[in-house]
């Protein structure tokens, strides 16, 4: 009984399986906490693609853009 239970313990075969959950565990908590903030962030940055390719569009075909 003592050998297996210091083999289990000596068994490292799991370790990185740990590290990867508690990695990602962390990384969810963070983007919980700054959920906010990050949908902001991309929001803006998705809303000044449009809207620089909208005013490329239309300087293309001639049409000054309205600001």
């Amino acid at each position: 009984m003592f050998k297996l239970i210091k083999r289990f313990l000596k068994e490292e075969d799991g370790l990185g399986t740990v590290e990867i959950v508690i990695i990602v565990a962390v990384l969810v908590a963070v983007a919980l906490i700054f959920r906010r903030a990050i949908f902001e962030f991309v929001s803006n940055m998705v809303k000044q693609i449009f809207d620089n390719k909208d005013l490329q569009n239309e300087s293309l075909r001639g049409i000054t853009p309205t600001p």
